[in-house]
């Protein structure tokens, strides 16, 4: 453990608004969770504030950059027991490779621990089964998976019209979550390209949830699923000179049929890290019968939206949205949402039910659930056996079991 010398008078201890939270990881969404914590005075009237006591990580470069921009931070460590056995803290925030999540959330949970944890709960089913069973034994520990994508306006609005029921019958729904950042051959080998790591479902476990975690909260599960899995960079540089093999799934893309109360439309989800372009595309498309909508991050602030009545001529309407966000905040209507506002955002919505519970939420959305990620884990499952036999896999929901 690294004492780090006080930088600010506020106390978190004697603040009735305060969380204390912890950091497991302190990579790239470490830090951004505590530039989101850092600047809380741009959400409006706002009850909750998350501040952050403690980092670890086993790179202490890493928990140096805590050190220097944190002024709460009480100390920093390498071995995240201590934050289990820390009484002082409320939550924690753990980004670390998938292959180190199973022992470490299932550490968290049975140490009372509340949790937000990073996709996909679990380097595979049985490892997700593991964190399903230690959060059935803690049942007052609040456990959500980060997923900030849908709090950007234009989908949240999205999503709003699926729960007024405006789309009439769903015709189609297309998801996914693009990026470019794997089209160099030279770019060096990392984690995410090996299977002992990331894991078989490579591209899917890393991406897949942010995807999914729109159609899952409004229960479109598949019936039937086919996939079309792609390693497209069968090896990468090594950094010493050598090339090495690529073991991960580049692309994927998942045909599926969903069966939701008395609808059955087809439903297509894709996951790439070869998208040529597309530097960080979230996006999601919902056709219907008496509505549909487009949004895509890649222009962050555009909605497009079709309404239809029997006999209307087909118009698609175009129309900047407002930055008129989940939790209030002081940016004025005319400027685009990013990035850090839907991590800010994403992180308040956590807060939130972590102080107020499900049903006191200041708005109706809460943070991925444990539920949604055990889904995921098995629909992914499922696409690796459609890939290996060339076959449509059926899911069956009610035999499946998430411990």
């Amino acid at each position: 453990m690294r004492t780090v010398p006080p930088k600010s008078e506020f106390d978190p201890a004697q603040s009735s608004s305060a969380l204390q939270f912890g950091v497991i990881g302190c990579g790239l969404m470490g830090r951004e969770f505590a530039s989101a914590a850092a600047r809380w005075c741009h959400l409006s009237d706002f009850d909750v504030q998350p501040v952050i006591t403690v980092a670890c990580d086993v790179d202490e470069e890493a928990t140096a950059w805590f050190e220097q921009n944190v002024p709460e931070l009480r100390y920093t460590t390498t071995d995240y027991e201590e934050l289990l056995d820390d009484a002082e803290l409320d939550a924690i925030y753990c980004a670390i490779p998938h292959n180190l999540h199973e022992e470490a959330y299932v550490d968290i949970i049975s140490a009372g621990k509340h949790l937000l944890g990073e996709k996909p709960f679990g380097i595979d089913r049985d490892a997700n089964q593991a964190i399903n069973r230690a959060i059935e034994q803690q049942s007052d520990v609040l456990v959500r998976c980060s997923s900030e994508f849908p709090f950007f306006p234009p989908a949240y609005q999205m999503m709003e019209w699926i729960e007024e029921g405006r789309y009439g019958e769903i015709i189609e729904v297309q998801a996914g979550f693009w990026h470019s950042s794997d089209l160099n051959p030279e770019k060096p080998i990392n984690w995410k390209r090996i299977e002992d790591v990331n894991g078989e479902y490579g591209c899917m476990g890393d991406l897949g949830l942010h995807a999914f975690h729109v159609p899952l909260r409004f229960g479109w599960t598949p019936v039937t699923l086919s996939a079309t899995l792609s390693n497209i960079m069968e090896t990468r540089p090594d950094g010493d000179g050598h090339r090495v093999p690529c073991e991960t799934w580049d692309n994927a893309e998942l045909q599926m049929e969903v069966e939701a109360g008395d609808q059955n439309f087809p439903m297509t989800i894709s996951t790439k890290r070869i998208a040529p372009g597309h530097a960080n595309t979230w996006f999601l498309s919902v056709y219907g019968t008496e509505f549909s909508a487009e949004f895509s991050t890649k222009n962050p602030k555009e909605l497009r939206y079709l309404p239809y009545a029997p006999g209307d001529r087909q118009a698609w309407r175009t129309e900047d949205w407002p930055h008129v966000s989940a939790y209030a905040d002081i940016t004025g209507d005319i400027f685009e949402f990013g990035f850090t506002d839907a991590i800010q955002q994403m992180w308040a919505a956590f807060c939130d039910e972590l102080a107020h519970g499900t049903s006191g939420m200041h708005q109706p959305f809460h943070c991925a659930t444990p539920e949604e990620a055990w889904q995921t884990h098995e629909i992914f499952t499922a696409a690796l056996q459609s890939q290996e036999h060339t076959e449509t896999i059926s899911l069956d929901w009610t035999k499946l079991d998430r411990t």
